[in-house]
């Protein structure tokens, strides 16, 4: 499906809340007992403005309380903005709170029939897609007992079936991708990559930067309430991890170098200093390119240029697209624990069998550690190295499993 109007557009939304601390103050405020403002304004949204295209599928990323919820509440109208616009051309189905309509003394059909009548439907389209929704659903029996009654996976199960095939133009999911039993995880993937088959329109919240890397073809970086910028998924993300550390400046500019000319993105205390990096394969040749199935090593080489208690040497690899496809790290390894000393230099070395498909794969290399409980970075080399992986055989997925098949008459 063609990229059309936009079906989504914000222009300087916020929401700010009135914060008391204690509930008599709302009421001496509200009946205007004196001039004392006995609030604090919390802005949860602060200006913020961005457009969606019919048929994009755009993330939305940001920290616990960066207001990711808050503005898809108010672009599905549960929420009511403080000032700036929001306008929805589109019917909307919304996994934000599931079964946040639902009457727990309704049995489950009823609840289909009062949720489907709210979001606009008639008796007669209901029963159409009644039969997909209890399917969906897989509750049995159930659907014809109190929703009162029901566990909190039959409950999610249901609430999910409705929204998701109410055929909507605009499907809002706020990480409820991960509901249920992992086989109910899979239908629900697999519905929301049909319906981005299908040319949908979809935002999508999630702080799975697989899903977000996967699916997206656009990602929107919120913090504290505003908009720190927009753009291709990989470059958000990256963006995205320095403001996780607290180590994000502000400004886009190295990040939207890196990003255009393909090289490394860096950034850390500078506590330690990634020296050098490179492969080698078998022979202690360095290389480039590796034949599936075959070893090599990644080293890193390493000045510490303050004492550290226990720095961590980190590995990942990605795909092109942005998606972290695996990785480890000293501490996961339990191989090195140690404190190290101003002005000593490591050498760390990664050495596994390559089972990834053939293809190219970038990798990242970091030096981080905490201090005290605050966890920080030294020194991170975001897609320092292009490895390619050169293969007779591709499987499905990221990797071989090197299953041993056998086909015989029985």
């Amino acid at each position: 499906m063609a990229v059309e109007e936009n079906v989504i557009e914000l222009k300087e939304l916020s929401k700010v809340y009135r914060l008391y601390e204690r509930n008599s103050d709302r009421l001496k405020e509200a009946l205007h007992l004196g001039r004392k403002q006995r609030h604090t304004d919390h802005r949860a949204l602060d200006k913020v403005s961005f457009s969606i295209k019919s048929g994009e599928t755009v993330g939305i990323i940001g920290t616990n309380g960066s207001g990711k919820s808050t503005v898809l509440k108010l672009i599905t109208g549960v929420l009511t903005p403080t000032s700036g616009t929001v306008t929805v051309n589109g019917r909307i189905s919304a996994l934000l709170e599931l079964g946040a309509g639902f009457n727990y003394e309704y049995t489950g059909i009823e609840n289909i029939y009062l949720n489907g009548t709210m979001t606009g439907f008639s008796k007669q389209e209901i029963d159409e897609r009644l039969e997909d929704i209890l399917k969906f659903a897989d509750i049995g029996d159930f659907v014809n007992q109190p929703v009162k009654t029901y566990s909190s996976g039959m409950f999610v199960r249901l609430a999910f079936a409705l929204a998701i095939n109410i055929d909507p133009e605009i499907l809002i999911v706020d990480e409820a991708l991960s509901v249920g039993d992992v086989f109910f995880q899979a239908k629900c993937y697999h519905k929301f990559e049909e319906f981005k088959e299908q040319g949908k329109t979809i935002l999508f919240v999630s702080h799975d930067m697989s899903s977000i890397a996967k699916y997206c073809d656009r990602v929107i970086l919120l913090d504290k309430g505003r908009m720190l910028g927009e753009g291709a998924p990989r470059k958000m993300l990256d963006i995205y991890k320095q403001v996780l550390v607290g180590q994000y400046d502000g400004d886009p500019t190295a990040v939207d170098e890196a990003f255009e000319k393909g090289s490394t993105l860096e950034y850390g205390s500078r506590k330690a200093h990634i020296d050098e990096i490179f492969v080698t394969d078998e022979k202690g040749e360095r290389i480039q390119a590796v034949m599936k199935g075959s070893r090599c090593t990644v080293y890193m080489r390493v000045s510490i240029l303050q004492d550290l208690q226990a720095p961590i040497f980190a590995l990942s690899f990605k795909d092109v697209r942005g998606t972290e496809i695996c990785g480890t790290n000293t501490m996961f390894e339990k191989t090195f624990l140690d404190p190290c000393r101003a002005g000593e230099k490591k050498e760390i070395s990664f050495s596994q069998q390559i089972d990834l498909q053939g293809g190219e794969y970038l990798l990242s290399f970091g030096v981080t550690g905490y201090e005290g409980e605050d966890f920080t970075v030294y020194h991170r080399l975001y897609d320092a190295l292009k490895l390619t992986v050169v293969s007779e055989k591709n499987t499905v997925g990221f990797y071989d499993m090197n299953s041993a098949v056998e086909v015989r008459d029985i």
